[in-house]
């Protein structure tokens, strides 16, 4: 399909090679256009046909091609005098296009010792997507909303993501391991059979924001040693097209504006995708997915448009998470057709910024007491003894 966005506001999908688009434009004119054929000549998309619009009428010029990728051509062209862009992304029969199957609005919460919080996977036991348990996105720049911390506290049985946008965190545990975190840096726990750590901020004022991510563990892995890895921003990479449009990934792969990266995680068994996206006003980007992973889009500035399970577009706005599965899910969040997926998200006026998740599905019943995460009650029952014991993190 090709996108074509008429004067630099809403995108919309449209056949190919016979193209026909209706856009809005930046004073909410409808403009419709229809091309004849698109083709890529070297390092050329050519475009021929006619646009028109509520005032003029005009031709479609093939502009040279600025970005590409897999399956995925980026071009500039005039569509009635007025420069428009068009991006030809080609599509496999065996990839299957994720919808919106779901809004989650975060909910504003306290964790720790009184942080402030907005909490969007994990705000109920039905809000959550195998295998994240819980996304909490935290971010004031007032000291009595964050200054109290995460005084010492215990996990037994998933992992933990911490993303800092902004600030200066300090995480400690009871083996003795120190790690600092700052703008841009993550750090990736799994807390295994247990932990007791703190995270406690290293600053009196100013901007403190960021993210947790709780992740599942399988049953095989809950009672595994402890571990943990500090990731500087340095070692995160970061992908950007010639749009503007920008990546940073911190697991799984991404391939955008002619590169393609590889995060630092690997290893996980639920082989997840966490990618930190930007968007400038106007602008798309397309991820590919294994179709058997869940995903999920959380909106932290800006608003960003996602197809929607009956057609046309949905938009996810700051604040807003979005399950995002394929057109005949047997499973609400699972592609279910093909062997791979895809997601498309897009920038409106504001431009956006997203955490983009994926992971395997575990599958198994997830039992949750607080900070400990296990199949059984008897699990958890468990787990409260050998912390009240101090049995929880013995080797």
């Amino acid at each position: 399909h090709i996108e074509i966005d008429g004067a630099g506001r809403e995108l919309v999908q449209v056949g190919h090679p016979e193209m026909r688009a209706t856009a809005l434009d930046e004073r909410d004119r409808r403009t419709t256009a229809s091309t004849e054929g698109i083709a890529e000549t070297g390092s050329k998309l050519e475009a021929a046909g006619t646009a028109a619009d509520d005032d003029d009428m005009g031709t479609v010029v093939g502009g040279g091609v600025w970005d590409h990728g897999p399956g995925h051509l980026l071009a500039r062209a005039t569509v009635a005098g007025r420069v428009s862009y068009a991006s030809l992304m080609t599509s496999d029969t065996d990839t299957a296009v994720r919808v919106l199957r779901r809004i989650i609005d975060a909910q504003r919460t306290s964790d720790g010792a009184g942080v402030t919080l907005w909490r969007s996977l994990g705000a109920g036991p039905f809000a959550r997507l195998d295998p994240f348990l819980m996304l909490d996105e935290f971010g004031s720049d007032r000291p009595d909303e964050y200054i109290k911390g995460f005084p010492p506290h215990p996990h037994r049985g998933f992992q933990t993501v911490t993303y800092m946008l902004a600030g200066h965190m300090l995480h400690e545990d009871h083996l003795g391991n120190r790690g600092h975190l700052r703008a841009g840096d993550v750090q990736w726990m799994s807390a295994g059979r247990g932990i007791i750590h703190s995270e406690m901020p290293q600053q009196e004022s100013g901007l403190m924001r960021g993210f947790q991510l709780w992740v599942n563990l399988p049953a095989a892995e809950k009672m595994r040693p402890a571990d943990y890895r500090d990731i500087p921003a340095a070692a995160i990479p970061e992908l950007v097209d010639a749009t503007g449009v920008r990546a940073k990934i911190v697991a799984g792969e991404l391939s955008l504006g002619g590169g393609h990266a590889s995060g630092p995680v690997t290893g996980i068994s639920t082989q997840p995708l966490f990618i930190d996206i930007e968007l400038p006003p106007g602008t798309a980007i397309s991820v590919d997915i294994p179709a058997s992973h869940h995903a999920y889009c959380y909106v932290y500035e800006g608003a960003l448009g996602v197809p929607g399970a009956t057609g046309g577009e949905v938009m996810l706005r700051a604040r807003q998470g979005g399950v995002l599965g394929g057109m005949d899910d047997a499973v609400p969040g699972s592609a279910a057709q093909g062997t791979a997926s895809r997601v498309t998200l897009r920038a409106a006026q504001s431009g956006g910024r997203a955490l983009l998740l994926a992971a395997r599905p575990i599958g198994e019943p997830v039992v949750q007491y607080g900070p400990f995460v296990m199949n059984t009650r008897e699990e958890i029952d468990q787990a409260i003894r050998d912390f009240q014991s101090g049995r929880l993190a013995a080797g």
